[in-house]
């Protein structure tokens, strides 16, 4: 909020009981000190004037406590009354202050003009010995009544001052709260696609062949074997991933977030052959030939983790049926990846969340490139493409 825009009476601090208390007192000193020269002057001019006197001084220390809730109607009120009153002075000058404050020029200029006016009044009405020529008792007149004014201004703006730093500091505290809100949120998002990347895989190949387990009546008991040590190393493998993503996802030491072990382009080839030992029947075909291998890491780790998840969704959604993953491109053109796989006769039985081409679509946007997903006659196919230079 800039300082120009608030309002004034919003940086005004409450006043505390010490606080009224040092005030009356301050007045009643300064009142004091007035009367002593002024009342006997005017009870020389008439009796009546020094009651009067006392009645405006009395009205005046009841009306200064209202000088925050009508500011500039107190101070003229008071100011007023020093026409014909040497008693309100410790009021008139408390509410002077309080109207400086709040630093708004044009009250200042014409509390100053009117106090000038009822000072000259008054010294008309109640002459005092060994007040010199009027011009002298103007110039005492106007000095004091610009350091009170210029005294209320001062403390107005470091009152300002120190709402403004203050205001800051809360506000500093509020946006590092949603910062670190913020990156707590980051993190959680970036631990469940680490973990959907990368036992999504893993957990679809177990699927894979518990179903078969559950569905072959004609394996022997070699064949079960097979099968059974197929699906607990894959289950070793998918422990042992999940363990690499927990263990550096944090720095035990610092608590900072750290940058996982990825896979890249060079281990796509691993993967599809992982993927067929399995039982997919995956065909493969690079087309990067010797530029897959200066093809970027930030790159190669996209493609592979389109190709796994592509690989993944088969498995999940047309099992049995054959895969054919393109891979081609060149620095000029950028990274093209197509997987084509049939719509499967039955739908697996492995459950998804449907976010995996979700975040793979972000991942593939935030390096510049595109990725979609569509039915094409009577196949599934996943394009997605990727800039060289991302």
């Amino acid at each position: 909020m800039p300082v120009e825009s608030v309002s004034p009476g919003v940086y005004q601090p409450p006043v505390t009981t010490w606080g009224n208390a040092w005030r009356a007192a301050a007045m009643l000193v300064l009142s004091g000190v007035t009367c002593i020269t002024q009342l006997p002057a005017a009870s020389r001019q008439a009796h009546w004037l020094v009651a009067v006197d006392l009645l405006l001084g009395a009205t005046s220390f009841v009306l200064v406590w209202y000088r925050r809730r009508w500011p500039m109607a107190v101070a003229t009120t008071i100011t007023a009354f020093g026409v014909i009153s040497s008693t309100v002075a410790g009021p008139g000058v408390l509410a002077a202050v309080s109207l400086a404050t709040r630093r708004v020029w044009w009250q200042l200029a014409a509390i100053g003009l009117l106090n000038l006016v009822a000072s000259f009044i008054y010294n008309l009405i109640v002459p005092t010995s060994g007040n010199g020529p009027w011009w002298v008792m103007l110039l005492v007149v106007t000095v004091i009544t610009v350091a009170v004014l210029g005294w209320g201004a001062y403390i107005g703006s470091r009152r300002e001052l120190l709402w403004t730093l203050k205001n800051r500091a809360e506000r500093a505290e509020a946006e590092q709260e949603l910062r670190t809100s913020q990156a707590r949120a980051n993190e959680r998002a970036r631990i469940a696609r680490e973990m959907h990347d990368v036992l999504a895989h893993r957990i679809s190949q177990v699927s894979m062949h518990a179903s078969a387990l559950a569905f072959r009546t004609d394996l022997d008991a070699d064949q079960m074997r097979a099968s059974a040590t197929i699906i607990q190393d894959t289950a070793h493998q998918a422990l042992a991933d999940l363990r690499s993503v927990l263990g550096v996802l944090r720095d035990p030491e610092s608590g900072e977030p750290l940058e996982p072990p990825q896979p890249t382009y060079r281990d796509l080839a691993p993967l599809v052959e992982a993927v067929r030992a399995a039982g997919l029947k995956v065909t493969y075909d690079d087309r990067l030939g010797e530029s897959g291998a200066e093809l970027p890491d930030v790159i190669g780790r996209t493609v592979y983790r389109i190709v796994q998840e592509g690989m993944t969704n088969a498995v999940r959604h047309a099992p049995g049926t054959a895969l054919r993953i393109v891979v081609s491109g060149s620095r000029e053109e950028g990274v093209s990846v197509e997987l084509r796989n049939p719509l499967g006769l039955r739908p697996g039985t492995t459950p998804g969340a449907g976010l995996g081409l979700v975040g793979l679509t972000e991942r593939a946007e935030l390096r510049g490139g595109r990725l979609e997903g569509r039915r094409e006659d009577d196949a599934w196919v996943l394009r997605g493409w990727i800039p060289w230079a991302a």
